[in-house]
């Protein structure tokens, strides 16, 4: 069944947006009578009907809700430094709503190679990509942020890890996951990331942690933590 996004949604009947409505009637050819999935984005899913295949504006009717469909038992929130190539950090974001993420912090770090970003796009491609997967949450995308404030942000987080290859020591990460948690993970550019940064972070209540021996791209490295943390929580 197809899916479409609304994040407002009160009563029986909806309407979707124009951009919406087109793709429904236009695209994929539904017609009154045929049933659709629609979702918040906040967790609840709803069974739909269409009563008015009107392109500019198609209107549904809700027959059943799901709400809470397929939670996570857990909560993941990864802060990363944005990549120099955009459509890289686009597929992380992809990549990282299919296989179950929450929360996403674009970070500006010494060695950042990317200093700007364009929220609109980056949730259009949250959007599409929890469409694609049938997902009913929506991650949450916050606003690019410096390095030092973020830490600033997050005193009180537990199960805090920051990732990096520097020979110093560190904890295999898979080893350090905690089940049914709440985790916050920081991930650094190409470049990686300065010692001081390392050591603030630490002192901060962030455990150093390693991925792996592989030396891994920045959007991979975020992607490969990702599906570390639904791997143990066998999401």
């Amino acid at each position: 069944m197809h899916w479409f996004y609304l994040p407002d949604i009160n009563g029986k009947l909806i309407s979707l947006p124009e951009t919406e409505s087109k793709h429904c009637t236009r695209v994929l050819r539904l017609q009154k009578g045929e049933n659709v999935h629609v979702t918040n984005g906040k967790g609840s899913l709803f069974e739909c009907k269409i009563i008015d295949d009107n392109s500019k504006r198609t209107v549904l009717e809700i027959e059943k809700e799901f709400e809470q469909y397929n939670k996570k038992s857990y909560s993941l929130h990864i802060a990363v430094a944005p990549t120099k190539a955009n459509e890289r950090f686009e597929w992380f974001l992809e990549k990282a709503t299919e296989i179950g993420i929450d929360e996403i912090t674009p970070l500006i770090t010494k060695y950042s190679e990317r200093t700007k970003i364009n929220m609109e796009r980056y949730n259009k491609v949250l959007e599409a990509a929890m469409k694609q997967s049938y997902k009913a949450y929506h991650p949450q995308l916050n606003e690019l942020i410096s390095f030092s404030d973020f830490l600033n942000q997050h005193k009180k987080c537990e199960n805090k890890f920051i990732a990096h290859c520097l020979d110093l020591p560190k904890k295999y990460f898979f080893d350090e996951i905690p089940k049914d948690s709440s985790l916050l993970v920081i991930i650094g550019p190409e470049g990686g990331f300065d010692i001081s940064e390392i050591n603030t972070a630490m002192e901060n209540g962030f455990k150093p942690v390693s991925l792996g021996i592989s030396r891994l791209r920045t959007e991979t490295a975020a992607l490969v933590a990702c599906a570390a943390v639904a791997t143990k929580n066998q999401y």
